[in-house]
């Protein structure tokens, strides 16, 4: 079995990789019977070399191995027929600017395993990049805050070496008294909450949240039970709503009225109620001025989010009257944080932090008969050109009928 880190080819470039040297020399060790090789790159946060010092073969050439590991989408003309491969390949939700993709792996009758697919049997996911979507959003939620406010100036995350630098810079500063809501409880809230408590910002229950005033800078954590309610009016489920969200709608407007600062680290799934919308957002009490939006859904749960920002530029504005975008530092405008690419900022701790879990859920796979079925259940096509039952309803996608 040859496995093979492949060269990140998608623009704008990706520093990130699936594993760092001392990830794969673990690697290595724990499963001698493997072989590996890097595909040399000139972007990666880890030089090649310092994959050659631990005694990895960095090559252009990784036709011979078996297994592909990249990040990000694989460009068409650059991928390998009869390959097994692991990458986002951002096509199980049909979105339209992968079709294509999806439709040369087929054809080049290459397995596909996707990291988003790489679940428990419940369904939840097991390797990711949310914590450090999490980090740098709640981050730059902050940093927008000093720039629009003049109340101090932290420095973009891409310029740091790390999160440890990262959580220097917020040593630095005092916020003011705001009150802040944090959407969410997986892995991205959580990684955004780390920067809130590393900030010492008190966390407060709900019900203090929505009924008190505080002296000092406050946050609570809403669930999705908290700012979803029957519509009924009877008490509500939690899987109940992951099942079935039709009978439902938003109870956010209560925390809308209360916050100065929103952090959105929540997943939407398809047919929930959207958070607010834009006549919430031009209601006389709405007192948001500043969403963080992690989960980046575009014009949908969160009314402000009317595209995604970049890296380079990441703040807008919205001006709820006019629902149009403005400067971030417009008057009455709410301004928003919708980076889509979040952990490309922070590519060492980010690639660190995913080859672990990758060494812990995904590699034993490999090597025990993929006794917990992890591989089984991420494989969305197959050698012989076709997709998996799991990914059968994919088929109309990849016929353009869709």
């Amino acid at each position: 079995m040859k496995f093979a880190i492949i060269k990140e080819r998608k623009n704008p470039p990706d520093r990130r990789v699936v594993f760092s040297p001392q990830a794969l020399a673990i690697l290595n060790n724990k499963y001698p019977e493997a072989e590996v090789v890097v595909e040399a790159s000139d972007i990666r946060v880890f030089p090649d070399n310092d994959y050659k010092t631990l005694g990895f073969l960095v090559t252009e050439d990784i036709t011979d191995a078996d297994i592909l590991f990249g990040v990000k989408e694989v460009p068409v003309e650059a991928l390998i027929p009869n390959k097994k491969y692991f990458f986002f390949s951002h096509t199980i939700k049909k979105q339209p600017y992968n079709r294509k993709l999806l439709k040369a792996i087929l054809e080049k009758n290459i397995e596909l395993y996707d990291h988003e697919t790489i679940v428990r049997q419940t369904g939840s996911r097991l390797i990711g990049f949310g914590r450090y979507a999490g980090l740098v959003g709640a981050y730059n939620g902050f940093r927008a805050l000093g720039l629009r406010d003049k109340l101090f100036n932290l420095p973009k995350v891409e310029t740091l070496k790390d999160l440890d630098a990262v959580k220097a810079e917020l040593d630095k500063i005092t916020l003011p008294n705001i009150k802040i809501v944090l959407s969410g409880t997986g892995k991205v809230a959580k990684g955004a909450r780390e920067i809130l408590d590393h900030l010492k910002i008190k966390q407060v229950s709900d019900a203090l949240y929505l009924t008190s005033q505080f002296s000092e800078p406050v946050y609570c954590m809403a669930d999705v039970m908290e700012y979803n309610k029957r519509a009924d009016g009877k008490v509500g489920e939690k899987y109940e709503f992951y099942k079935d969200p039709s009978g439902y709608v938003s109870n956010f407007m209560p925390y809308a009225k209360e916050t100065d600062m929103f952090i959105a680290g929540h997943f939407y799934g398809d047919g929930s109620p959207f958070l607010f919308t834009r006549e919430d957002a031009r209601h006389p009490d709405f007192r948001i001025n500043l969403v963080a939006d992690i989960s980046c859904d575009i014009d949908g749960p969160v009314a402000c989010t009317i595209r995604p920002s970049t890296i380079a530029d990441p703040f807008y504005g919205y001006d709820p009257i006019t629902e149009k975008e403005v400067a971030y530092n417009a008057k009455n405008a709410i301004t928003v944080m919708a980076v889509d690419n979040l952990p490309c900022e922070l590519p060492k701790d980010a690639s660190e932090g995913f080859g672990e879990l990758f060494l812990e859920h995904v590699i034993p796979a490999f090597f025990n008969d993929d006794e917990r079925g992890i591989l089984k259940r991420a494989r969305i096509t197959t050698a012989d050109g076709k997709l998996t039952r799991r990914f059968a309803y994919l088929q109309d996608y990849v016929d353009g009928k869709v």
